[in-house]
């Protein structure tokens, strides 16, 4: 048996006829990695409300991390200091990281919250305002991976 190449999802892929046809696949998805992800992220949003009466909104967390001192501010510096930890933002260009980040906290200034905040908490509590918010970030990552994909050509 022949050994098949590994595509990235969207890549042209060549069938017997040489036509090229798009295929789309996602590289290391278990349904098993996102179950335990996604409790892993209900169960720590959880516990930061019900331990601390805060919701689990990071760009809120950060923005109070920056502001206060004492004891408020050392819970928030340790929640962030885990997220960093566990996404290995060690990991990419410093650079990178602070226009990405500089660039979410613009985005969350104009949207009235985070993904995190709106998404998982907000939704939770049936907010209608995070309701329309997780909607509109949904609609906006959509057009914009069909804006990237097929009028820029770019593939993942």
């Amino acid at each position: 048996m022949k050994p098949q190449p590994i595509l990235r999802a969207g890549a042209p892929e060549r069938d017997n006829r040489h036509n090229s046809r798009r295929v789309s696949r996602v590289a290391n998805f278990t349904p098993a990695s996102a179950l335990i992800g996604g409790a892993l992220i209900g169960i720590s949003a959880t516990l930061l409300l019900w331990l601390n009466g805060r919701i689990a909104g990071v760009s809120g967390i950060m923005h109070g991390a920056l502001q206060r001192r004492g004891d408020d501010a050392v819970w928030r510096w340790l929640f962030l200091a885990g997220l960093i930890a566990g996404a290995g933002a060690w990991l990419w260009p410093l650079p990178l990281v602070l226009l990405a980040g500089a660039l979410v906290g613009f985005g969350t200034a104009q949207g009235g919250g985070c993904t995190s905040g709106h998404g998982v908490c907000g939704i939770s509590r049936l907010s209608v305002r995070s309701i329309v918010a997780t909607l509109a970030f949904l609609v906006t990552g959509m057009a914009s991976v069909f804006v990237v994909r097929h009028l820029f050509g770019v593939a993942s």
